[in-house]
């Protein structure tokens, strides 16, 4: 398997302590499917999921941090569930219902993943369900960040078979705005680079973006350019190609718009890699989904040293999170992510790990 170590061992005691007066610690999913599933509740993040190879081998299919510390100085966004609005929103305000809301900045003049404070940066109280499941809540504020309405958040992550599950819901005592999404970054040959991997996204449609990553609010088709992965493509073919959009990401780092029925539970991706024989197929009831092929991992220290003391290095990981459009407060035509009081947002992303050869 090329690049691949043994995986590391996690150690419980290397994720307890205690954030703004939080307890922090790991909690591991195990289940029938061969798959063991490590969590933190600090940003309720995935730090390392096992999975077995085409020969039962399990490998570390995710990249991530092996204790508390790390993590805090590590990526953000690494391994975690992302709100309380996944993505951008652009120059940090919006208008609903006629009342302009203004958000932290916290990529430049946008506004990233929930802000500066979002649930990147926070503990969740989590609860044990099974020896496959725990459940992890969340209260965002009313003003926190910007955003109207005290927004109660609870997370399921439940291992059922070879499938691990997010299971999410969110209601609002306010008419506020939010959509969700996780945020791991795989590598199914357990190291090395990505470029290899074997992508297919179910989507005929990408999100051009301008400066920032905002979408310019066409939703362009993807045929004839590099962001068609409707047949399966090596991650790496097209990446370097001369293209204004690949220029303006440095790679993939954007929404794919996929084809089912928004709400409805459906198939985002299939990805395989030909050295282990591992698929990866992730499912979401989410309007559509960001590629990002981890162009932001340079290998700097401390931030970028991972488990077992390796470093991610540019494009070691890939990333497929099923969310709602980016900056869609901003821009009516695009699905709306409005959320009023009496209704419950409640989502799924799947992530199934099969292998094949």
């Amino acid at each position: 398997m090329s690049g691949a170590a043994p995986p590391v061992t996690l150690d419980p005691a290397a994720f307890r302590g205690e954030i703004d007066g939080q307890p922090v610690g790991l909690w591991t999913l195990t289940g029938e499917g061969g798959v063991t599933v490590s969590l933190c509740n600090y940003g309720a993040r995935i730090v390392q999921i096992l999975a077995p190879d085409r020969s039962g081998r399990l490998g570390d299919v995710v990249l991530g941090y092996d204790r508390l510390a790390a993590i805090q100085g590590g990526q953000p966004s690494m391994g975690a569930f992302i709100g309380r609005f996944a993505n951008r929103i652009a120059n940090g305000r919006f208008v609903l219902d006629g009342v302009e809301h203004s958000l932290s900045r916290n990529a430049g003049p946008n506004h990233l993943h929930g802000g500066t404070k979002g649930s990147r940066f926070r503990v969740f109280q989590t609860e044990r369900l099974s020896a496959a499941a725990v459940r992890m809540s969340l209260t965002y504020a009313d003003g926190e960040e910007g955003y109207p309405g005290t927004l109660q958040s609870s997370l399921v992550y439940r291992l059922d078979g070879d499938t691990l599950r997010l299971e999410y819901e969110a209601t609002c005592d306010r008419p506020t705005v939010a959509t969700f999404t996780g945020h791991a970054f795989f590598n199914l040959a357990g190291g090395g680079s990505a470029l290899d991997h074997r992508v297919m996204v179910n989507a005929r449609h990408v999100l051009p973006i301008g400066p920032g990553g905002i979408p310019t609010g066409e939703v362009r088709p993807v045929a004839g350019t590099p962001f068609d992965f409707t047949q399966p493509q090596r991650l790496g073919d097209r990446i370097d190609a001369k293209d204004p959009q690949l220029d303006v990401a440095d790679g993939y780092d954007h929404t794919l718009v996929i084809d089912k029925e928004v709400g409805t539970f459906g198939l985002v991706a299939r990805v395989e890699e030909p050295d282990s024989g591992r698929v990866l197929t992730v499912s979401s009831t989410e309007p559509a989904a960001q590629l990002y092929s981890g162009n932001a991992l340079t290998g700097a220290l401390p931030r970028d040293l991972g488990k077992g003391g390796v470093a991610f290095q540019r494009r070691s990981g890939f990333c497929i999170e099923p969310q709602g459009f980016p900056d869609a407060p901003n821009q009516p035509q695009f699905p709306s992510t409005t959320l009023r009081p009496g209704e419950r947002y409640q989502g799924v992303i799947a992530y199934r790990f099969t292998t094949q050869g």
